[in-house]
């Protein structure tokens, strides 16, 4: 092949090569721009002086000591339980496509190894998320 022709068309070997030399590059630009914005945001922190008007600590402080009322709390009830709903559904959805995906295995001798396994790592991720959640907004403890 022509060095003119595309990457893709030379071989496996240059296609490999082209794509490992642009992640390479993109993990050196990643790094270099998080190391600049490392030294940066510090600075950037201590050049900006108090405002004249803000509150001293004490009084931000004062601001919490009185709890949420009923209104509020029944809202906030509601959205934590609404978004356990929102990660138990598609949860249960996960597990059965994994489980059918399971079945036409390990029955059927269908060819189905990587979607199976991809799916049981999205409900493992989405069980944890969920026991997370659960444990935090609503402690037995």
């Amino acid at each position: 092949m022509p060095a003119t022709a595309p990457v893709f068309l030379r071989g496996p070997r240059a296609a490999l090569r082209f794509l490992a030399q642009g992640l390479a590059r993109s993990a050196i630009a990643a790094g270099l721009g998080l190391a600049a914005l490392s030294f940066a945001a510090p600075a950037a922190a201590q050049d900006t002086p108090p405002a004249a008007g803000n509150a001293s600590g004490v009084e931000v402080l004062k601001a919490f000591e009185h709890g949420p009322d009923a209104e509020t709390a029944a809202a906030t009830e509601r959205t934590r339980r609404w978004v356990m709903f929102a990660l138990g559904a598609p949860l249960l959805l996960l597990l059965l496509i994994t489980a059918g995906l399971g079945i036409a295995m390990g029955i059927f001798g269908k060819q189905v190894y990587v979607a199976h396994m991809v799916f049981a790592g999205l409900c493992v991720t989405l069980a944890i998320v969920h026991a997370i959640v659960g444990l935090v907004w609503f402690r037995p403890f």
